[in-house]
């Protein structure tokens, strides 16, 4: 199906940043990893590359504040967003990294897709639900994973996934829904073909006349 396999192994840390204008330079391709600060978004990168300990996690949720790069390769990078909605920290600095994630989301042009990890027993919790609006009203596609399908039974899990396949065709845009565990690895596989898919398909030039910028604004 796909020309080119991604190896995610030689993966490595780049840099953390506060907000974009930390960021390496905007070309390229990113792939965001987003989340309630619960969801296992750590465990998930980790499960990815094969290394126990690329993402840090963490028994206290929600301690990422910064805007975490990786490299996958030359001009790919998988972006670990700040965690959000669990965190016990003050209003003021919950505010500032909320307004880091919505800043990139908005302004980052090298971003392709969004990977949204949600608990399968608690999906599409508000936080959860403004960005799959926002995704599909700014034309980039979305990979659901229900994180910690191991935690149910095979028969629930899958009418578990059923069930969230049906609810996301609410959101309009291009959205797709698998189960994933970091612990069994379910899903790794479902996972590796869409970052594949996101990070070889051409870059669409802009059409004659149409202006370039923040067109996802």
């Amino acid at each position: 199906m796909m020309n080119e396999r991604i190896n995610f192994q030689p993966t490595s840390f780049l840099i953390s940043a506060a907000d974009i204008r930390q960021l390496p330079a905007d070309t390229g391709v990113e792939i965001a990893f987003a989340g309630r600060s619960n969801a296992g978004k750590s465990s998930a990168l980790n499960t990815l590359t094969r290394q126990k300990s690329l993402a840090r996690t963490s028994k206290t949720p929600g301690r990422t504040q910064l805007i975490n790069v990786f490299e996958v390769s030359p001009e790919r990078r998988l972006i670990d967003l700040p965690g959000y909605g669990y965190a016990k920290v003050p209003i003021a600095v919950k505010e500032k990294w909320q307004m880091a994630l919505s800043e990139y989301l908005q302004r980052r042009e090298s971003l392709r897709g969004l990977v949204l990890l949600m608990d399968i027993r608690h999906p599409y919790r508000d936080v959860d639900q403004e960005l799959l609006y926002w995704a599909a009203e700014s034309g980039i596609p979305v990979l659901i994973l229900l994180t910690k399908a191991d935690k149910l039974k095979p028969g629930i899990r899958k009418s578990t996934l059923l069930k969230a396949r049906e609810a996301a065709m609410v959101f309009g845009g291009e959205v797709t829904v698998e189960v994933f565990s970091s612990l069994t690895k379910i899903g790794l596989a479902e996972l590796e073909d869409h970052l594949t898919q996101w990070f070889t398909q051409p870059i669409a030039e802009p059409e004659v006349g149409e202006p370039e910028g923040d067109d996802h604004e």
